[in-house]
């Protein structure tokens, strides 16, 4: 790419960025044989480009934040890879986000994979800037890099006060060539990574002055909000808008186009001068819609009944280690229990919203908290059949997602919306649009099988069964075929367990009622049949479940680690009190290992939860507190999804509407919450959902232990166990 062939937009950027001057950047570009550190001048930008930093004449470093910030913390992540291998401070560096183009790389937030996708790259670039300032300081002083150092953002002369500032060098390294191999930091040496230090976002997030997507103020907007159909794909038949246009500030109330997993249907808009007129008169609305065998399929119950039906019959086979079923079938001491999951909303504290501009030259705006500025700018390009650089997303920090905002429908709404009024419009879904239209969290069975022989745990079967996601969103599911995303999570590779004999199986159950990934996929519905089965299967043997554990894994190093650190808290904490029992869970997901132990109580006819220990091996991370923080949001929001209650539909339609009804964990419910991180120089795995697919099924195990009486169906009513 030449300079010429950058957009007006870009070309702002680059010489706002660099205050007038030239300055030095420095990329990653992903090809097909791995990655290749690339240089760019302000005159001679030749390569697309993944995350890159910026110094300008002052000494600034610009980092470009490809991963949308959650909550996760990217924002801090990807300063804090670029700051250590540059030998800057935090408070040296500024970001901005990146907009989708092609040049930025992968831009999705999702997966837990910032860190452990960016871990190398980033560091790289940051090592090879310091590399060419460090050589561009050498140069002037007529010496060797060696006897140069660089910190706080400038290269010294060794033994002498001479120095630097990046600034000052940031031209003249410009015209290197850059090190395609540069040296990386032992970790022993890290001042950054692995160490303590304040976001720099949270203070903005705590005062109100951070912008998420709901906050966007565009010059000239309308808001919008939307009514869709009750059954989420009926079709409009009729509406009556008389009394809603008598409202005063509304503009138009109009129809727009809505997109579900599989397929389109038609919504109602109302536009109006605020959004409190918009959604006073969403309420006046009338409508007629055609709702065909929704009424029927549309159903919780409907497809728990296929889901059962399916459960009696094989599934698609995905790995199979030893012939199980002929194994199961001779064997003596064997167990079969089948494990039930809810459907379950996002139910983030900010609902889905975006502002659009399409412009009268053809060109659109999009502000909007997504989680991928890549996908919305390719949904956007597809949605109106324009060219990519007619486009220019702005994404905003969201308010929470867990999966939620990459599915972009509202997106394409407020743009629709924009297209036909003719001017920016801000669209907000009501709380109850955005809790009963979902997509959902599937809600699936694990129909589990064991063998017990020679005291031991000697063979398991896991057949998933449930509508797949990538089945209703790209009907990429032949009826032979298992959902791969299941096999990963489930694989034997994947948990480690030495069964000597392994069989894992998939059923498909589809409905119309719309699915979509949830904070840490489907790990958090069969972390609840796989270890609670465990457990059971334990038990059955006479073995404690922690040493049947160690027994399974004692061929995967870092499990063990794991159990051996759960044993010694255990055998450190004082002993139980009577009324008290503890239940552990472990499962591993996005290349990291968690394990949980749940401490409960007696309490009337139920128990309450008194304490929730955590460990996470996540291999080398950025930061030990906001590891803490994501594995305690894991915590609670794993315990909320236990505990509290599903999404069901009767009749057509979702029968929760707000957070009375799809409730989550209040503070004053949370128990005591112990956070461990194992420490080792691993390749990091991800930190944002691992620590959540445990939590329930130490609940599950817990109970058992306090009551004897295994649960098999969340949610679990804690009040009335007996």
């Amino acid at each position: 790419m030449s300079i010429s062939s950058l957009s007006t937009e870009r070309r702002r950027f680059l010489k706002q960025s660099l205050l007038g001057t030239a300055g030095l950047m420095i990329g990653v570009r992903a090809h097909a044989g791995g990655h290749a550190l690339v240089k760019l001048f302000e005159n001679n930008i030749s390569t697309e480009l993944n995350p890159f930093v910026l110094i300008d004449a002052k000494g600034v470093i610009t980092l470009v934040n490809s991963r949308p910030d959650m909550g996760q913390g990217s924002i801090q992540a990807v300063t804090s890879l670029i700051a250590e291998e540059l030998e800057v401070r935090m408070d040296q560096i500024q970001i901005v986000h990146s907009d989708g183009q092609a040049k930025y790389g992968s831009q999705g937030s999702g997966g837990s994979s910032t860190v452990r996708g960016l871990w190398f790259d980033l560091r790289k670039a940051g090592a090879a800037a310091k590399e060419m300032l460090v050589r561009t300081a050498a140069g002037r002083w007529n010496t060797s890099p060696e006897s140069c150092q660089a910190r706080d953002g400038g290269v010294f002369l060794t033994g002498t006060d001479k120095k630097f500032s990046y600034g000052e060098l940031a031209v003249d390294a410009a015209k290197l060539d850059v090190p395609k191999n540069p040296k990386l930091k032992d970790p022993k040496d890290f001042k950054i990574l692995g160490k303590y230090h304040k976001r720099s976002d949270i203070p903005s997030k705590v005062n109100g002055t951070a912008v998420f997507g709901i906050d966007v103020v565009v010059p000239g907007m309308l808001y919008a909000t939307v009514i869709h159909a009750p059954s989420v794909q009926g079709k409009l038949v009729s509406y009556d808008a008389t009394q809603a246009m008598a409202v005063a500030g509304v503009k138009q109330v109009i129809k727009t186009e809505h997109s579900y997993p599989g397929g389109k249907s038609e919504a109602i808009a109302v536009i109006a001068e605020n959004y409190w007129a918009a959604l006073k008169a969403s309420k006046l609305v009338t409508a007629q819609w055609d709702d065909g065998d929704l009424v029927q399929t549309l159903n919780t119950g409907q497809y728990f009944k296929d889901a059962y039906a399916a459960a009696a019959k094989p599934g698609v086979r995905a790995e199979e280690d030893g012939d199980f079923d002929a194994f199961f079938a001779a064997s003596e001491k064997k167990l079969e229990s089948i494990y039930e999951t809810p459907f379950l909303a996002h139910a983030a504290i900010e609902p889905v919203n975006a502002t659009a501009h399409v412009k009268e030259d053809g060109s659109v705006e999009v502000w909007a908290p997504i989680q991928g500025p890549d996908g919305a700018l390719g949904e956007t390009a597809d949605y109106l059949g324009i060219a990519t650089d007619k486009i220019k997303i702005h994404p905003q920090l969201l308010g929470g997602s867990f999966g939620r905002k990459a599915f972009m429908d509202f997106m394409k709404e407020a743009i629709d919306l924009s297209r036909q009024v003719k001017a920016p419009v801000k669209l907000i879904w009501s709380r109850e649009e955005d809790m009963m239209q979902g997509p959902f969290r599937p809600a699936m069975l694990s129909r589990m099988r064991g063998v017990i022989g020679n005291n031991r745990l000697s063979a398991l079967s896991h057949q998933a069964i449930g509508e797949s996601i990538q089945g209703q969103h790209w009907n990429g599911l032949a009826d032979y075929q298992a959902d791969d995303w299941l096999a990963g999570e489930l694989s034997k590779e994947n948990h480690k367990y030495g069964f000597p004999v392994h069989h894992l199986s998939y059923s498909r159950v589809k409905t119309p009622i719309p699915i979509l990934w949830w904070r840490s996929v489907y790990a958090s519905n069969f972390a609840w049949g796989q270890e609670c089965f465990i457990d059971e299967m334990a038990h059955k043997a006479g073995l404690d479940p922690l040493a049947a554990r160690k027994q399974l894994l004692r061929n995967s190093k870092r499990d063990l680690a794991i159990l051996e650190k759960l044993e010694e808290i255990i055998k450190s904490s004082p002993a139980l009190p009577t009324g008290h029992a503890r239940g552990i869970a472990m499962f591993r997901s996005f290349e990291s290992m968690s394990a949980a132990m749940v401490e409960i109580a007696r309490k009337d006819k139920g128990a309450r939860i008194v304490k929730v220990t955590s460990i996470i091996d996540c291999g080398q991370y950025v930061n030990p507190d906001n590891v803490k923080a994501q594995t305690e949001g894991n915590i609670a929001m794993g315990l909320s999804s236990a505990i509290k209650g599903g999404i069901t539909f009767s009749e057509g339609k979702c029968d929760q509407t707000n957070y009375h009804q799809f409730q989550v964990m209040r503070m004053s419910e949370m128990p005591e919450v112990e956070v461990h991180i194992m420490d080792n120089l691993e390749n990091p795995g991800g930190v944002g959902e691992p620590g959540l697919p445990p939590i329930a099924p130490a609940l599950g195990n817990a109970i058992f232990n306090l009551t004897q009486k295994r649960i098999y169906k969340l949610p679990v009513d804690l009040d009335n166990l007996v």
